[in-house]
């Protein structure tokens, strides 16, 4: 299914302000948070899809890119990439921004208020041909990353054992409230709590393979695709599939720098492809038909007779994609004579004959004399 425009989701325009996108989200946030509609998958859905676009347009470098490459821009992958409706950030992925919007003690209680591990982000560079770049194409990609503890399937606490015990510094709550004395008075302060780091909950037991941390280092297969009309240094997210997050928690995003591998044949300038073609001298002059590669196989095309060197024919629509499918390049052949080196007595005897042929000799056509010239030559 496709993905709705993050401005339509919000309900506002494009030009909006960074205040305007935080107070529509905060409306369909409170209209949709799950307290208020238990049970009911629609209402999760669209809280998952405000949070998404709320996520990217509140966000400089990523509303950027997707006011210039759409979905794509930041996807640019199945089967992990993006958000899928929300499938690639969790409730609590979810709740752990809620600071920023409900000033501190989020809605929900206990739960916003509680940290969040987050895995750390991925990158890897992906080199691609123009042939893959033409298409889009499905890559898999072996990266060492950290993953769930396989012991304790990532909790973190050994395996038979009980796991945690509510903090009892927090209450379970995540963070603690100081109350300091000012010469202006009492002054309340909210922070991580310091024996639980903000998770509420303390390992009883910790992992032995792991010691408490839920996550290890292993290796991982992702398979990515990679979308038609990337470029050179694009950087494309895809989200949930960089580091695990510690006892449980939420995945980082993998960043997938595109290189482009150098082509044998033909020479990228944005979405058009430069390709050089060499013909004799008796094509150029009387004119034929050649057979011409693209990048979806041969075509044939026409050379006029008289062709001179340097003239370029357009091939329309035989370049490369727009990332957004609004257009697609053109292919330019570049007309290049080719001048033998090496003659037979036969062949020289031939030329010999043609060169002092009217014909054979460079005629650039007469100089315009301009403006003043021609009022000169007027008034003689």
């Amino acid at each position: 299914m496709a993905k709705r425009d993050y401005y339509e989701v919000l309900g506002v325009s494009k030009s909006a302000s960074d205040d305007e996108i935080k107070k529509a989200y905060r409306k369909m946030a409170l209209q949709f948070h799950p307290d208020k509609n238990p049970g009911n998958k629609e209402a999760e859905d669209k809280f998952k899809e405000a949070a998404e676009a709320y996520d990217v347009l509140s966000n400089k470098e990523k509303k950027q890119k997707y006011d210039r490459f759409g979905h794509a821009g930041l996807a640019g992958a199945a089967g992990g990439a993006g958000y899928g409706g929300g499938g690639g950030m969790n409730m609590e992925d979810i709740f752990s921004h809620f600071g920023d919007i409900f000033g501190g003690g989020g809605f929900g209680g206990q739960r916003s208020g509680r940290r969040v591990n987050r895995g750390s982000n991925i990158r890897v560079k992906v080199a691609l041909s123009l042939e893959e770049i033409l298409t889009g194409v499905e890559k898999k990609i072996k990266v060492n990353k950290f993953i769930a503890c396989e012991e304790c399937t990532g909790t973190g606490a050994e395996k038979g054992k009980s796991g945690s015990d509510t903090c009892g510094t927090c209450r379970g709550s995540g963070h603690v409230t100081r109350i300091t004395n000012t010469i202006l008075g009492q002054m309340q302060s909210s922070s991580a709590c310091p024996t639980c780091n903000g998770e509420g909950s303390i390992i009883k037991h910790k992992c032995k393979k792991c010691s408490g941390e839920g996550i290890a280092r292993g290796e991982s297969i992702l398979p990515i695709n990679l979308p038609a009309g990337v470029q050179e240094g694009m950087q494309l997210q895809v989200s949930g599939m960089g580091n695990a997050g510690a006892r449980g928690g939420v995945n980082g995003d993998l960043l997938v720098v595109i290189e482009e591998k150098e082509h044998e044949q033909f020479t990228r300038d944005g979405n058009d492809l430069h390709y050089d073609l060499f013909i004799n001298f008796a094509d150029a002059v009387l004119g034929g038909e050649t057979l011409v590669p693209t990048l979806n196989g041969k075509v044939k095309i026409k050379i006029e007779a008289g062709t001179q060197p340097g003239k370029i024919l357009r091939l329309k629509h035989k370049g490369l994609p727009d990332i957004n499918r609004y257009e697609t390049g053109d292919q330019l052949v570049n007309i290049n004579v080719w001048t033998p080196q090496k003659l037979s007595s036969e062949e020289k005897k031939v030329l010999e004959g043609l060169r002092e042929s009217d014909n054979f000799k460079p005629n650039p056509g007469k100089k315009d004399k301009g403006f003043f010239g021609r009022m000169k030559e007027m008034f003689e």
